[in-house]
């Protein structure tokens, strides 16, 4: 349930509905936009069918929200949610652009890597140090040490730096030395891992799993917001159907989707949704014309020697291209994309 305040509600009126609310043993979450002010409700529903929350001073009037997810809805939150990760704005008027290798490979790989997508203006470096593998012989990955890696890379760059968590007890390790704590398909619904990435403040970037619906991955998104990290950006990395043409199936509607529903950015990953590079520059920008703040990229400085994921890679010539054309296609929508231009 939320209460949509009057226009000319006080602050005093604000903080008396939340004290009455709370001393019910009501969790409550307050928004405030442009216009209104929200005060979101959770908790027992017959106790919150049964208190006067309509006759409290400054309270317009009370909406039940239909959606099992709560704090990730539109409802409770009207205005888009804007997440900053260093100098970067996710879900603002800019469009985001996270690009680098799928693996941190090597030192010199991944340093090469970073100024290449820099140069081209991306915002943010991504690179996986432990690596989800389908088959065990492939290659997992370089784990704390690639870690180590990014962190450098971010002190060369000042690229905030994105990379996969897979396990529990992994997390003070990203703690320390990632901006953005990535969870990829494969772990959309395990709960556990949710639940612990909800108790630090650190944005989460939630990929789509294989099969799930717009709501189970919102509902998620609730479980990571429900401990208290309200930091989640979702990620439309497409979804398995019956085509084999490409990697997965880009379901471009679950951006127009999202954005109605949610107040959470939502990115695209063309690399992934697509798995051959010659299709990745037309998703990525039918990702951004269908309403996505942003997108995450594959680019590898050789893709021919990339140890995971080379024919989904841009090579830097195919990258800096796309990003030119993306630019444009920023300008055209209204938002742009801001290079981050500061040296480290």
């Amino acid at each position: 349930m939320i209460l949509v305040m009057k226009s000319n509600v006080t602050e005093e009126q604000i903080q008396a509905v939340i004290s009455f609310l709370e001393s019910h043993h009501v969790r409550v979450h307050l928004s405030k936009g442009e216009e209104r002010t929200i005060i979101g409700m959770i908790g027992d529903k017959k106790i919150l069918k049964e208190l006067p929350v309509e006759t409290l001073p400054g309270v317009e009037r009370s909406v039940h929200v239909t959606h099992p997810f709560k704090l990730a809805s539109r409802d409770f939150h009207p205005d888009d949610t804007r997440i900053r990760v260093g100098d970067v704005e996710i879900g603002g008027d800019q469009l985001v652009v996270i690009a680098g290798p799928c693996s941190v490979e090597s030192r010199d790989q991944l340093f090469t890597a970073a100024e290449i997508v820099k140069a081209a203006g991306a915002q943010m470096l991504r690179g996986g140090a432990f690596k989800p593998r389908t088959s065990p012989y492939s290659f997992q990955g370089l784990k704390e040490e690639g870690l180590k890696i990014l962190a450098e890379a971010r002190e060369r760059t000042g690229l905030p730096v994105v990379t996969e968590l897979m396990d529990i007890e992994h997390l003070p390790l990203f703690e320390e030395y990632v901006d953005v704590i990535q969870l990829g398909a494969r772990n959309m619904q395990n709960f556990p891992l949710l639940k612990a990435v909800g108790k630090t403040q650190k944005p989460v970037l939630l990929k789509r799993g294989l099969s799930a619906t717009i709501e189970e991955w919102l509902m998620s998104a609730e479980y990571i917001m429900a401990e208290g990290n309200p930091n989640v950006i979702l990620c439309e990395r497409g979804i398995r159907t019956f085509e084999t043409a490409t990697r997965n199936t880009l379901d471009i509607n679950a951006v127009p989707v999202v954005k109605h529903l949610s107040h959470l950015p939502i990115i695209v990953d063309p690399s992934h949704a697509t798995g051959v590079r010659a299709y990745v520059p037309p998703a990525a920008k039918a990702g951004l014309a269908a309403g996505a703040d942003g997108l995450i990229m594959e680019m590898h400085p050789d893709p021919s020697k990339a140890l995971s994921d080379g024919a989904q890679s841009l090579d830097p010539e195919q990258f800096h291209i796309l990003m030119q054309e993306l630019k444009q296609l920023a300008h055209a929508l209204g938002r742009g994309i801001e290079s981050m231009v500061s040296s480290h």
